[in-house]
C-alpha cells in the first residue's frame, strides 16, 4: 500500500504524493478518502481543508501530473516547421499517456458530465495554436477547429488503445500504430507542400496544382481571426461562412479527383488484362 514520509513534509504535500501513488498503483478507484488519510498519516478533514473535496485533490494531482508534459509541448520552437509540430505533439501526447497510464486514463475517460480537466483545456488550446499555424501556413484544407478535433480524437483513441495493450502485456503487438494513424489523420486534413516554382521569377498561381482554393481559403478565415478592421463583424461573419463553403467545396472536388485517378490508373496497370479473359 502507498505511504508516504509523514515526519518531513507538510500535510498537503503528503496528500497530494499519497493521492498520486494510490492513483499510480490502484486507478482512480484506490484514491478514496480513506486510502489517502491513511497513506498521508493525516485526518479527513484535513483533505478538505485543503482541497475541498475528493475532486478538488484529483484536480490537483492532475494538475501536476500534467504540467511538465504540458511544458515540453509548449516549449516547442515557435519558428519549428508547423506539421513537424503537429507530429512530435502527437508523439509526445502518446508517450506521456504510456508513462502515467493510470494518469491518462483520470484525464480523458473520468466521466464529468459538461466538465474537464482544467489542464486538458490547456492542452486542447496548445494544438490550436499549432493548427492554426499550419493553416496559416497555407498547409490545411479543412477547418482549424475541425482538424484539432480529429487530431485530437485519433490521438487519444490510440493512447487509449496502447494502455490496455500495455496492461495486457501484448504492447509489441500493436508496433507502428501510432504512427500509422498519425499519418492517416495528418493526411486527411493537410495539403500537400507546395512544390518550388521553376522560376525564381515565377509564383505558382492559387489553386493550381496542390494549392487548392481550399487550402487558401482556410488560411485566409485563419488569419482573419487578428481582425479585419476595414470589416464589420456582421462583414466578418459572412465572409468566415463563404470561405468554409469554398473549402468545403473544393476539398470535396480534390477528393473526388484523387478517387478517379487513383481508380483510372488501378483500370490500365495491367492493359492486357481485359481482353485476356474475352472469348
Amino acid at each position: 500500500m502507498a505511504t508516504v514520509e509523514t515526519t518531513t513534509t507538510q500535510p498537503r504535500e503528503r496528500i497530494l504524493g499519497a493521492a498520486t501513488a494510490l492513483l499510480a498503483e490502484g486507478g482512480r478507484d484506490a484514491v478514496s478518502t480513506r486510502a489517502v488519510s491513511a497513506a498521508a498519516g493525516v485526518q479527513a478533514q484535513t483533505i478538505y481543508r485543503h482541497f475541498g473535496d475528493m475532486q478538488g485533490l484529483l484536480d490537483e494531482v492532475a494538475r501536476r501530473g500534467y504540467a511538465s508534459y504540458l511544458a515540453a509541448k509548449q516549449a516547442q520552437g515557435e519558428d519549428d516547421d508547423p506539421v513537424t509540430r503537429l507530429r512530435n505533439g502527437w508523439d509526445m501526447h502518446v508517450a506521456f499517456g504510456l508513462a502515467n497510464p493510470a494518469l491518462y486514463r483520470l484525464l480523458y475517460t473520468e466521466p464529468r458530465p459538461g466538465q474537464q480537466f482544467a489542464v486538458t483545456g490547456d492542452a486542447q488550446q496548445v494544438l490550436l495554436a499549432i493548427v492554426e499555424r499550419v493553416a496559416r501556413a497555407g498547409r490545411l484544407r479543412t477547418g482549424v477547429e475541425p482538424a484539432a478535433s480529429m487530431i485530437h480524437s485519433a490521438g487519444m483513441g490510440v493512447t487509449l488503445t496502447l494502455i490496455a495493450a500495455q496492461a495486457d502485456g501484448r504492447l509489441s503487438h500493436y508496433e507502428g500504430l501510432s504512427e500509422n494513424v498519425r499519418e492517416a489523420v495528418l493526411d486527411s486534413v493537410l495539403a500537400p507542400a507546395p512544390a518550388p516554382a521553376a522560376d525564381d521569377d515565377v509564383v505558382a498561381r492559387p489553386g493550381t496544382g496542390s494549392r487548392s482554393a481550399a487550402v487558401h481559403a482556410v488560411a485566409l478565415k485563419s488569419l482573419m481571426r487578428d481582425g479585419v478592421r476595414s470589416l464589420t463583424s456582421g462583414e466578418r461573419t459572412l465572409l468566415g461562412e463563404w470561405l468554409d463553403r469554398v473549402a468545403a467545396e473544393d476539398s470535396a472536388v480534390a477528393d473526388a479527383a484523387t478517387a478517379g485517378s487513383a481508380g483510372s490508373e488501378a483500370g490500365t496497370a495491367e492493359p492486357g488484362a481485359g481482353s485476356a479473359r474475352r472469348p
